[in-house]
């Protein structure tokens, strides 16, 4: 797994966009106390059956993968002209 450039920041942003689809989406909504490891896995679980992201191989499954998987999605759908794509 290649390392991202500003990985940590575009996960982040991935929580956040993220967040607001599954919310959108009628999935349910997060608790400020939920843990990120368990809305990681919900935002992946919801975008791979929607196929916005291709799944991870079962073997490869964990909550690393996952958190590369959204760094990777989210900053495919950001403007060329992001700040964190710079």
């Amino acid at each position: 797994m290649k390392k991202i450039k500003n990985e940590a920041e575009l996960l982040k942003e991935a929580l956040r966009v993220g967040g607001r689809y599954f919310e959108a989406r009628g999935a349910g909504t997060f608790e400020a106390t939920d843990h990120v490891d368990s809305k990681i896995r919900a935002i992946y679980l919801l975008l791979v059956k929607d196929n916005l992201i291709q799944p991870l191989a079962t073997s490869d499954e964990n909550i690393q993968s996952m958190r590369h998987k959204l760094a990777i999605w989210i900053s495919k759908n950001l403007p060329d002209d992001h700040h964190l794509l710079q």
